[in-house]
């Protein structure tokens, strides 16, 4: 009995389908966007390749708020400020008269919005300084411990995006280092970094201040100011990149117009050949469409506009995502 032999592409068929929806990207739809990351990351760590990165070259840098976490309809440390003046306030019958506390009680995030960067530096002042860290921290904590997202109804620890927490692992398995740099608070960024997106503390860079040591009776205390506040977005990026990682890197990711010197210095990067992506939000449904008209931050025109330019990739998170949130983590269903 003569056995018929099947062509190649017929018998590799299942096994082709089967990778696509359980390869380390399965949250990712088959798309451009998607083969081109996989296309560089395979151009990079292939030995003897001409775009090979050595192992101690390959930095890779994330925003947050937008690129790995939702950041609508506030980024979440500003809800988190507005939740801890509102639960402060009536221990402070001083502030009754702040126009920032006021805003903040009321919900009014159009008084906020106007009140600018010095409206919100007081926000910050009264939630984030004149504190032992550790006190912070624990702050942080009971807050991810207690409030839920206004629309997706899940902690906001459990909201960072399933395609991205993939796509870090995928890096990493693959030798590169991930770090991020985003203009959230670098203490609030590190109470959820480790265990959402398996960052380190020490690979956190974001806006900060300067703490204060002090003796303490049982030891030491670093107390949190708003002294040298350093608000690290937009041209700030670069600067702390140098400052905080020493590396020029690899490989940016972004969603907003904020984040355009970070591609940009990335793109100047002459020993390798580097990739810019912009994540931009287009899913109305499933989380949020937003570019020329944020509902809080994340404002995107001259990324879109430059990004044909530099050869950024741009993520359409509508149809190049097939999961947004990971459903182990966050249930959200929205409606049909």
């Amino acid at each position: 009995m003569k056995t018929r032999l099947l062509p190649l592409a017929v018998v590799l068929l299942p096994f082709m389908a089967w990778s696509a929806e359980n390869g380390p990207l399965s949250a990712w739809n088959a798309s451009p966007a998607k083969s081109q990351i996989l296309n560089w990351v395979a151009q990079s760590t292939q030995q003897d390749g001409p775009d090979f990165i050595p192992p101690d070259q390959r930095y890779v840098v994330f925003d947050n708020d937008g690129t790995l976490w939702p950041e609508a309809p506030l980024t979440f440390q500003l809800q988190f400020a507005v939740d801890e003046v509102n639960r402060l306030a009536p221990s402070h019958p001083e502030w009754q008269d702040n126009p920032v506390v006021i805003a903040a009680q009321k919900h009014d995030m159009a008084a906020l919005a106007k009140a600018g960067q010095q409206g919100l530096m007081t926000l910050l002042t009264l939630t984030h300084s004149n504190m032992p860290v550790e006190e912070f921290d624990q702050r942080v904590d009971a807050w991810l411990a207690s409030h839920r997202h206004p629309r997706f109804g899940c902690p906001y620890n459990k909201l960072g995006y399933l395609p991205m927490r993939q796509l870090l692992d995928y890096l990493r398995d693959k030798g590169f280092k991930t770090w991020i740099i985003s203009g959230g608070g670098i203490d609030f960024m590190r109470r959820v970094a480790g265990e959402m997106y398996g960052i380190p503390p020490e690979q956190v860079v974001g806006s900060f201040s300067l703490t204060e040591f002090r003796l303490t009776d049982d030891g030491t205390q670093l107390e949190k100011t708003m002294k040298g506040a350093f608000y690290n977005d937009e041209a700030q990026k670069p600067v702390s990149i140098h400052l905080f990682m020493g590396h020029r890197p690899v490989a940016a990711f972004g969603n907003s117009d904020g984040d355009v010197p970070m591609l940009q210095y990335t793109s100047a990067n002459k020993q390798v050949k580097p990739l810019g992506v912009l994540i931009h939000h287009t899913d109305a449904q499933r989380e949020y469409a937003y570019d020329a008209h944020p509902s809080a931050s994340g404002k995107l025109i001259n990324g879109l506009s430059l990004a044909p330019h530099y050869g950024w990739v741009v993520v359409n998170m509508k149809s190049d995502w097939n999961q947004v949130f990971d459903p182990a983590q966050c249930s959200y269903h929205p409606a049909k």
